[in-house]
This record gives C-alpha cells, structure tokens and sequence, in this order.
C-alpha cells in the first residue's frame, strides 16, 4: 500500500523535514508520482525509518555510516524475516565496515589460507559471498591471541554448539512472529533486535557474573 507523506509520518513518527533529508541522501526509496503535486511512498518506508532510528539510538551511527552501510547492503524491508535477519547482519556489521576479499583478509591478519579454512569449518568466524568484514578481522585476533598463549579453544568450541541451538529457536521464533504479523512489522522486528542483541548477550554475561560469586563464595 502506498503511503501520502502524511500518513509515512504519522506511522513512523519522523518529521517531514527528517523525511525528506532521508530522500535526499538515498536512505529511502523514490516516492511514485502518479499526478502532478502528488507523492506516494512505498509502504517499506515506515520500517525503514524506524532502523535508521534504532541504528542511531542503540549503535550511535551516524546518517554518513548508515548511508554507506545501505550502499554496501542495500535493504529489502519487506516484513519477513529474511528481511530481519538481512538487518540483523547490518547491525551487527559495525559502522562504516567495507567488506574485504579474502586475500585482503589474509594480508590483514598474517595466517594462512589453511587457518582462515579451519576458522570457517568450526564455526569460528563466517564468511558471506560479498567477503569479510572488520568484525571477522577482531575475531581472528582473538582466536590468534589464544593460539599464542597456548589456551584451549575449548570454551569456543561450546560457544559455536550453544550458538547452532539458540539460532534454530530463534529462526522459528522470528519465523512465526513474522508470519503473524500485520500492521505491526516494525514493531515486531525491533523487539526481536532487542531480544538477540540485548537480552540475549545480558543473560549470557550475567550468568557468567553470578557463577563467579557463586563459586566465590563457596570458597569463602
């Protein structure tokens, strides 16, 4: 359905002035002008509003590193959860994060081929058919450092298998919300990024805070 300005700002909850700013930097797409004077804007552009906003509430990104984002991965928000997970990606990409080939990977981070293999092979760190990016590149430096002082990778190890399940539920979870949504497609993918960027990572932390205590003070 197509939306009047009016009404994009009445469900997003922008500014016309925001809006039309957006346009202008290409974050939304070109509204149809089907009679002189008349503008209408893609339906999509509600849930597109309300990601520009969370990035830059939860992720302090700025207009310039959401654009470039954008251009790197443009966005399909067409209320599914292909489209969720497709953000997701972005969120968690890091600001202005270009995506590298896998030679320049390897220059970056000095191991071989062979490593980089074996890091995909066990789930360590992924890689997507435009490449790598920056969050790989920490990633490797972790599992390097390890390596260096002579840690066993066991703890990721259970990280990747804990990982493999939760992703299957919250696949399924995300999944049925989306079939069942309607008019609340926004609504329903921010409470999901809240769920797996927030609640998930506090829960984890948290309980790996309690067990400290816990076995502190058994000690005591």
């Amino acid at each position: 359905m197509a939306l009047k300005m009016k009404e994009l700002i009445a469900k997003s909850g922008e500014s016309r002035s925001t809006i039309l700013y957006y346009l202008k930097e290409g974050l939304l797409p070109e509204p149809s002008k089907p009679k002189p004077n008349v503008h209408l804007y893609k339906e999509s552009s509600v849930e597109i509003i309300k990601f520009i906003k969370y990035l830059q509430k939860h992720f302090s990104y700025t207009i310039a590193d959401i654009k470039q984002i954008f251009e790197q991965t443009p966005l399909d928000m067409d209320g599914s959860f292909e489209m969720m997970v497709n953000a997701l990606e972005i969120a968690t990409a890091g600001r202005a994060s270009l995506w590298l080939s896998k030679e320049a990977l390897l220059q970056k981070t000095g191991i071989s081929e062979e490593v980089l293999e074996s890091y995909i092979d066990k789930g360590y760190i992924f890689a997507r058919k435009q490449g790598f990016r920056m969050a790989e590149i920490e990633m490797i430096h972790i599992l390097q450092n390890l390596t260096a002082l002579g840690l066993e990778r066991t703890l990721i190890d259970q990280y990747v298998r804990s990982a493999k399940e939760i992703a299957k539920l919250e696949s399924e979870a995300g999944s049925r919300m989306f079939d069942a949504a309607e008019e609340e497609t926004a609504e329903h993918y921010e409470l999901l990024f809240d769920v797996v960027l927030k609640l998930k990572p506090y829960i984890y932390n948290m309980h790996t805070v309690s067990q400290y205590y816990h076995e502190k003070g058994r000690q005591a």
